[in-house]
């Protein structure tokens, strides 16, 4: 990566963070953040996140057969399997979209994903899922659009940010198959 490119990736992070960390603080959302190295994996970003309070995760950018787009997220130590996993959201195929596609829908790169990146999906073209698990647990820690900045942020303050985005979240359990719960 040459010097400019990587000026214009750090910017852009900066960019994306402030976006979300404002966008938080407008709805008077209590957050702790915490800046680290790029990270796109669980993995990577284990040894950072162990200041922050509550539950890491995982995330998919995800197509089905018949093209609907989803963002899942998971609890990082899931094991999901793909075809449970289309069960539960009620589709048939699952693949992992294309990052063109990803970028032009949630403005995210790979490894920067999830819940906070539905902010950028102001065409509602892509539904979230979550892991019934992490929906009732206290708190979760995101990326911020970009992979150098995580927040911990209460599942109560994700659940009303998701409402200010007109966003409804698909809650789905891999514990058994199941039609989705909410």
């Amino acid at each position: 990566m040459t010097e400019h490119n990587h000026t214009e990736e750090a910017e852009r992070d900066a960019r994306q963070t402030q976006r979300v960390l404002d966008f938080l603080k407008s709805g008077n959302m209590a957050f702790e953040s915490l800046t680290h190295p790029p990270v796109h994996t669980v993995e990577e970003a284990e040894p950072y996140l162990w200041t922050l309070k509550g539950a890491q995760i995982k995330n998919f950018f995800l197509k089905d057969a018949k093209g609907k787009l989803f963002v899942v997220t998971c609890p990082a130590d899931r094991v999901v399997d793909m075809k449970k996993l289309a069960v539960a959201l009620g589709s048939k195929k699952l693949s992992f979209g294309k990052p063109d596609l990803m970028m032009e829908c949630l403005d995210t790169q790979p490894g920067a994903l999830g819940p906070l990146s539905l902010l950028a999906d102001t065409q509602h073209r892509v539904t979230f899922a979550i892991d019934e698990d992490l929906w009732r647990s206290e708190f979760i820690i995101c990326h911020t659009m970009c992979s150098t900045c995580s927040v911990s942020l209460a599942v109560a303050d994700l659940k009303t940010s998701l409402e200010r985005l007109g966003v409804q979240p698909l809650v789905f359990s891999l514990a058994e198959e199941q039609a989705p719960l909410a």
